[in-house]
């Protein structure tokens, strides 16, 4: 297992040593490079039984082609269109936090591909990866809403399909302090090889690895290699209830005494339950912020990541790393798509962090 935590050594929380076991990357220019495919979201409204109609699993991504994308989008109604994308949800409340942040994802040259640069670098967030020019169009996801505020998305990859390790930039990945991953970059097969590459980029620069499961379905369809990705290359995980035991079996608690085995931090949520952050023997736990509705869970678990690696690459401890995690995720639901609507930094501020 990569970098584990002495057991010791995590009693000693309180004490400087563990300061630095806690946090032991480099001084670096940027504070994430977050890997991801790039994605414009188009948020409709939909009942349990337009689901049921057209063969959708509620709350789950799966992957459809462009004739598949027409048809859904021909059946829809009124959508609103943004900018998506797992990681760089991620990336862009980050900045929005105050942490300097790098994304790394394939667009094409066309209109959507133009979308998504302008509002990624307009966010405060640097992307710089190569435009596809060979006529794969930007990748899209459409997301049905239900009335109680689940999603259910249907991505059509385009582009991504095309991001390689061509596109990582040695120098990007060693001025990071952390190079963070979305799982969902597993299905584009050149993209695993990127991301191996940046895994191995960051440890030799003695930075730190980061992954998040994405969706229980994804974690299905990549078991074995995302259990051996896990084991040997990330030292940050962050998974759901529902996706950290779809890795290791089991109940929540025994997925969860498996993972802390194998990463230094485990950063467990439960959705209005909190979240439980594992670090060697010590655990944290926070609550779920209270929020008078939810509308939309759409990246609930893109905000709590980059609550949390902002206050992790800033040195803030686990349990406020959490709780900023907690507050950027109880912001996202109450409105529709991924990104903010307000300032970050001034929201966590008000709360006391």
């Amino acid at each position: 297992m990569h970098g584990h935590l002495p057991q010791d050594a995590v009693c000693l929380y309180s004490a400087p040593i563990l300061i630095v076991l806690w946090r032991p990357f480099v001084a670096a220019l940027y504070d994430v490079v977050g890997l991801g495919n790039a994605i414009v979201d188009v948020i409709a409204k939909a009942d349990e039984d337009f689901l049921t109609a057209n063969g959708l699993v509620k709350n789950a991504m799966r992957l459809i082609s462009a004739e598949e994308a027409d048809a859904l989008y021909a059946k829809m109604g009124p959508g609103l269109e943004m900018s998506g994308g797992s990681a760089g949800n991620t990336m862009a409340a980050l900045a929005s936090l105050g942490g300097k942040g790098v994304f790394v994802g394939k667009v094409a040259h066309d209109q959507l591909g133009k979308v998504y640069r302008h509002d990624i670098r307009a966010a405060g967030v640097v992307f710089d990866t190569p435009d596809l020019t060979d006529g794969k169009p930007t990748g899209s996801c459409l997301i049905l809403v239900t009335p109680d505020g689940h999603r259910t998305m249907n991505t059509f990859l385009g582009a991504c399909l095309d991001l390689t390790p061509d596109d990582i930039d040695p120098v990007v990945i060693k001025s990071s302090k952390v190079t963070y991953m979305e799982g969902y970059l597993w299905d584009p097969p050149a993209a695993k090889q990127a991301f191996l590459k940046a895994a191995a980029l960051a440890h030799e620069a003695g930075q730190k690895v980061a992954l998040s499961l994405s969706d229980p379905f994804c974690v299905n369809r990549h078991l074995d290699s995302f259990r051996d990705l896990v084991k040997n290359h990330v030292d940050i995980l962050f998974a759901n209830e529902s996706e950290i035991v779809a890795l290791f079996g089991g109940d929540f608690d025994s997925a969860a005494a498996e993972a802390r085995q194998h990463v230094e931090v485990a950063v467990l949520t439960r959705g209005e339950h909190g979240a439980t952050v594992l670090v060697g023997g010590e655990t944290f736990s926070v609550p779920a912020e209270k929020v008078s509705k939810v509308v939309d869970t759409t990246g609930a678990g893109d905000l709590f990541a980059a609550g949390f690696l902002y206050g992790y690459t800033q040195g803030r401890s686990p349990s406020d790393c959490a709780r900023l995690g907690a507050i950027c995720a109880g912001e996202i639901i109450t409105h529709y798509g991924a990104r903010s609507e307000v300032n970050l930094a001034e929201l966590v501020k008000s709360k006391g962090l």
